[in-house]
């Protein structure tokens, strides 16, 4: 379990995303769709994407992403749709082949072939789990039914933690620790939500009440699924609430998560104990396959006291309904109809205003891809990705490390003693391209063409016990926190390293057909961002060892700050939808990125073709090609539902305000695009960190 945040570029466009629930209860999806047997062609730079209407000194990313937006609707079973998303649709219909086939029974099937191949089965065979309903969950919600006592309450969290899909109370996992990333150790930290997000508990104004009701309203239908009587339905959901909402009241916000130092609080197990005493966490620890646990990491404190009061304060069955509604929800997407239609009912239509579940075939596929991610991405690099493209990518990202060194090098406002620091840093990050060096062997997963809901159990025991047996070995520094065909990337700032996916660096994201200009504003730009984050507001609390140390001067650090500062003023009079601003206290890492990396992919851009006469193409000069390349990537159509939750819950800012905020902000786009002081394109004061 990360308590460090990850910087990714994007969000929710992962395969791995969001578990989807079953059949169809809403409006039925178009029956268009087919698999792929070769992924399609969309260029970097597409001139249909474009709105020339507008003036691009007033609203860039309107000119560059106006077409797109006026072509591309939103889909039924989406609550965004851009350009990420599209791809990553594409890439699910190039698996959906793969795996149509691997489905297949075979002697000449691999033995990867035989897992993905046999999962789909499972999950494809949708009578077959209709039929056994919620059997497979009948047992253990007996078990909490049954509970007697306090004690018995607190050793069945345990043993639910081990054995079945749900959150109850906390998380606990292993993670590096924050001051020694060499090491491995436990973590504990805030959980048990229902709700995406403490604030939702918390927010008075209407819709935030509304939703909250409606949260209700779930619960008691799935509780009524269970055979609750509508009295007693009623009672658990707002049991269940009450005791959600103390939870919420404890967490610590996203905001107050962003600073690493809050949530490392670095404790022994008999500290831990008299923390939480209602928990016997030595006896926890073996159960999860932890043993010997030395020291370990409460990311917060206050909220295991929390936790604690409503264990041994809460009356005994407002706690067991606790559990049930938390186990019950949580298997939801993998039971029969009634309760994947319900659990996708609210969560991906009240919350994000999706009105349609996503054919079986999607549901399947991006099953597949989050359980056995590294088995079918095996399947996926063999087709998609060249050695080429791969050499490609790391000579971009090269280019680009020797464009942030020049940049480190000639700031005036860093000290030369903070330089040194950050220099060995850049210097020592990793670039990790594609796919991973040694896949993960799933020779000990059992995967059976007809047990799906075994199959989705044993598939999270698996990653569960490898996850445990982390403890006590040293750090793979060669391992992935994305699978091969996801379409996103990421700094990991304690690994000191930078992944880019074999599903990112694909058309229209990487467009090898195309001239550099594009490629450099896109995919450039994005090797750029998560470079950025090493020096982040985040990113560069850790130092070239992943270790959180303060490597900065004072003097370096309020510099630091008060740029920064001038981003974030800038973002917060952005309107996501209705009178919702963006968080920039949220979004100021990858505001940053956005705009650090923008600028050293144009430098690098410019160093590549150093000496070229390059031509105008499609009307457009060298230097608009790169701008307009770099804004397409962000072109989007999002439902205002999914705009409130984001605005609440995502690090990124809207596709606009990354497009215009950044180029806002550049004299390089002013230039190549005369605009002039006064113009919105033209921020002032003008930002810039690196």
């Amino acid at each position: 379990m990360n308590q460090i945040r990850i910087a990714a570029l994007v969000f929710g466009v992962a395969l791995t995303a969001m578990p989807a629930a079953s059949r169809p209860a809403f409006a039925q999806q178009p029956a268009a769709a087919q698999p792929l047997t070769a992924m399609p062609y969309s260029p970097s730079l597409d001139l249909t994407n474009m709105d020339k209407t507008v003036d691009p000194c007033v609203d860039f990313y309107k000119y560059s992403c106006g077409g797109w937006q006026k072509n591309n609707p939103i889909p039924p079973d989406q609550a965004t749709w851009d350009v990420y998303a599209k791809l990553a649709n594409e890439n699910q219909q190039f698996l959906w082949g793969i795996l149509e086939q691997d489905a297949k029974p075979s002697p000449t099937r691999t033995p990867v072939q035989q897992k993905v191949g046999d999962y789909f089965a499972a999950c494809m065979a949708t009578d077959a789990i209709d039929k056994v309903s919620d059997d497979p969950v009948r047992i253990s919600i007996a078990r909490v039914q049954n509970l007697g006592s306090r004690e018995e309450l607190a050793a069945e969290i345990t043993r639910l933690h081990r054995s079945s899909l749900g959150t109850f109370f906390f998380n606990t996992g292993t993670e590096q620790d924050a001051a020694d990333a060499a090491t491995i150790i436990v973590g504990i930290g805030g959980g048990g939500l229902g709700l995406p997000d403490r604030d939702y508990y918390l927010k008075t104004d209407a819709k935030s009440v509304k939703l909250r009701e409606q949260y209700v309203e779930y619960m008691k239908q799935v509780l009524g699924l269970l055979g609750e009587n509508p009295d007693q339905a009623a009672a658990d959901a707002q049991a269940t609430m009450r005791i959600e909402t103390n939870l919420a009241e404890a967490q610590l916000t996203r905001v107050q998560r962003r600073d690493p130092h809050n949530i490392y609080h670095k404790m022994t197990l008999e500290q831990l104990q008299a923390l939480a005493p209602a928990i016997d966490w030595k006896n926890y620890f073996t159960l999860q396959g932890a043993r010997n646990v030395g020291s370990l990491n409460v990311s917060q404190p206050a909220f295991l006291k929390a936790m604690n009061t409503e264990l041994t304060t809460e009356p005994l069955p407002a706690l067991k309904a606790y559990l049930i509604f938390h186990e019950i929800t949580a298997a939801a997407p993998y039971l029969s109809k009634p309760y994947a239609d319900a659990n996708f009912g609210f969560y991906s239509t009240t919350l994000r205003g999706i009105p349609v579940e996503p054919p079986r075939w999607k549901t399947c596929t991006r099953q597949v891809d989050r359980f056995l991610g590294e088995a079918l991405g095996q399947e996926f690099v063999a087709r998609t990705f060249s050695p080429q493209m791969k050499a490609k990518t790391q000579l971009m990202t090269t280019q680009i490390e020797q464009a942030m060194q020049q940049e480190i090098e000639g700031l005036t406002w860093m000290s030369p003693a903070t330089k040194q620091e950050a220099l060995r840093k850049l210097h020592a990050i990793r670039n990790k391209i594609g796919y991973p060096e040694t896949w993960r062997d799933y020779s000990s997963l059992t995967i059976k063409p007809d047990d799906y809901y075994g199959n989705v159990l044993r598939s999270e025991q698996f990653e569960e016990y490898r996850q445990w047996h982390k403890l006590g070995k040293p750090v793979d520094k060669n391992e992935w926190g994305m699978t091969p065909p996801t379409v996103n990337a990421y700094f990991d700032p304690q690994m000191n390293d930078i992944n880019f996916p074999a599903g990112v660096l694909q058309p229209p994201l990487y467009d090898p057909k195309m001239d550099e200009a594009p490629n450099y504003g896109n995919t450039g730009a994005t090797i750029g961002h998560e470079l950025t984050h090493a020096f982040d507001d985040e990113g560069r609390q850790f130092d070239a060892e992943g270790n959180l140390r303060d490597w900065w001067t004072p003097a370096d650090a309020k510099g630091f700050e008060e740029r920064i500062d001038c981003q974030r003023n800038q973002y917060a009079g952005y309107v996501v939808v209705d009178d919702i601003h963006i968080n920039s206290k949220l979004t100021s890492g990858e505001d940053v990125a956005d705009l650090g990396g923008t600028l050293l992919a144009y430098i690098a851009w410019k160093k590549q073709t150093e000496g070229q006469k390059l031509p105008n193409a499609d009307g457009f000069t060298p230097d608009q090609r790169f701008f307009v390349g770099m804004a397409q990537w962000a072109c989007e159509n999002a439902r205002p539902e999914d705009l409130r939750l984001h605005a609440a819950t995502d690090p990124h800012s809207p596709g606009f305000a990354r497009i215009n905020g950044v180029v806002s902000n550049m004299p390089q786009f002013q230039k190549a695009f005369g605009c002039k002081v006064g113009q919105p394109m033209v921020h002032t004061p003008s930002c810039k960190v690196w």
